[in-house]
């Protein structure tokens, strides 16, 4: 399978990629390239693709599977001090970027003896014959906010086996995503789109309202982003500029107060939350309606993907997982077994499966441990709380205390006055009565916004 294959096979030529202004027709591409007619010097090769926008990249991606050898799909927050990294872990040979990206990223100064292609995704007039000449190795990046991010390499076949179970809708759908195409999350989107669907993308630094409104007038009937990107557009006053018939929920826990929002927000829709990543894959989703998933799941040995509770953390183990990380010194991405650990805790309840946090997350208090979702998802139940963020603060006597800083309905970001003390002694008071006592939060602070990163997830100092 290829992606040329995939949007030019029966019913899949309705695909429409729109950023901004822009709208491209991804059948357009059978008679003229992106790439200004230098497609078969990149044949056989290591490309990094590197652009500002990722409505470039994804017209990229469809020209270059089946004829690169290898494709390092860079994300945008990609440090330059991490590209001689990248390119000598790849093993890259060739990099197709924009002038935005080369100058930002400072490739030039890591290239030896290789080819560089600028492009700026306007489509040239060409004789083309697209023929797939290897099965492409794909090369996504983990978005960790300290280090080298790892290089975890899949295939096409990995990257859509989720898709593929399922045929094309029969009408049309216009997608869209709060995630970027250049992360598992987009990507798999980006995927799906591709199989007859208009896919609206956001554009970089455009606002969130702006992002919206502009979804609303393209008809969004899908879109998927993480807990964090849905809470932001539900504070931002435009979530109601579009009615969609799907939304989809991914990448962080979504605990039972964001999915009643959207509920709330989305009456017709059907919410549905899934958990995957990077390096295992799809692992599953879930549609009715509450946090955490059937215990059930658990139980269906041999199906693909398989679940695994190991040591108390989501193990996965299917056809799309990925392959391996690049690197010399890499580490080992599966168990002996073939299971992916996801790092992700999780507790059972009555038959469900919670997610509680990661297992680097925790905070140690005094020798015992918290995770901070866990006690998020206590505060966010409060119905005046939009989000909240709760991290470590070193102490002298217990090692660390939890803090937690809180995004009220209402701008309380000052902390004075009767009304935010009130709110300040409900939040503390729900907190000492569903937790432990060493997972109270010590301080609690009211601010405007939390800082999410480029993935769209809160922004931890441990991610």
């Amino acid at each position: 399978m290829w992606l040329w294959g995939i949007s030019t096979s029966s019913g899949s030529r309705r695909c429409v990629l729109r950023a901004g202004g822009a709208a491209v027709a991804v059948a357009e591409l059978s008679h003229a390239s992106t790439l200004g007619g230098h497609l078969e010097d990149l044949r056989g090769r290591a490309v990094l693709l590197a652009t500002r926008e990722q409505w470039l990249t994804a017209l990229a991606l469809i020209e270059l599977d089946g004829v690169a050898r290898r494709i390092v799909v860079c994300p945008p927050d990609l440090a330059p001090t991490h590209v001689p990294a990248v390119i000598r872990d790849a093993e890259t040979d060739a990099i197709v970027c924009d002038a935005l990206s080369l100058e930002r990223l400072a490739v030039h100064a890591h290239i030896t003896e290789q080819r560089v292609l600028l492009t700026d995704g306007t489509l040239a007039v060409c004789h083309l014959e697209r023929r797939q000449s290897q099965d492409t190795e794909w090369v996504l990046l983990t978005s960790g906010t300290t280090g080298v991010p790892k290089l975890v390499l899949h295939t096409c076949d990995s990257l859509t086996n989720a898709l593929t179970r399922t045929p094309p809708p029969a009408t049309t759908s216009v997608w869209s995503t709060f995630y970027d195409i250049r992360r598992y999350g987009g990507l798999q989107i980006f995927l799906r789109a591709l199989r007859s669907a208009t896919l609206v993308l956001s554009t970089s630094a455009e606002p969130v309202v702006e992002f919206l409104s502009r979804a609303g007038a393209a008809g969004v009937t899908h879109i998927s982003g993480t807990p964090s990107h849905w809470r932001r557009a539900l504070m931002s006053g435009g979530a109601g500029s579009m009615s969609p018939v799907y939304v989809r929920l991914s990448g962080e826990i979504a605990d039972q107060p964001i999915l009643d929002s959207l509920h709330s927000a989305y009456p017709r829709a059907r919410i549905e939350h899934a958990f995957a990543s990077t390096e295992a894959g799809f692992g599953f989703a879930v549609d009715d309606g509450k946090a955490g998933f059937p215990a059930r799941l658990l139980l269906q040995t041999g199906g693909d993907p398989e679940l695994r509770i190991i040591g108390g953390a989501l193990h996965i183990r299917g056809s799309g997982t990925a392959m391996r990380y690049l690197g010399e010194r890499a580490p080992d991405l599966r168990t002996s077994a073939g299971f992916v650990d996801t790092g992700d805790r999780l507790e059972l309840r009555e038959g469900r499966y919670y997610f509680i946090g990661r297992s680097g997350g925790v905070i140690n208090v005094g020798g015992l441990k918290v995770h901070p979702e866990e006690v998020e998802a206590v505060i966010n139940s409060h119905p005046r709380v939009r989000m909240s963020l709760v991290r470590a603060r070193r102490s002298p006597i217990t090692g660390a205390v939890v803090i937690a800083d809180v995004v009220p309905t209402d701008d309380m970001s000052a902390g004075s006055g009767a009304a935010a003390a009130v709110l300040l002694g409900e939040i503390r008071h729900l907190c000492q009565r569903s937790l432990a006592a060493h997972k109270v939060p010590a301080t609690i602070r009211f601010v405007t916004k939390l800082e999410m990163s480029v993935s769209g997830k809160l922004a931890r100092s441990n991610a």
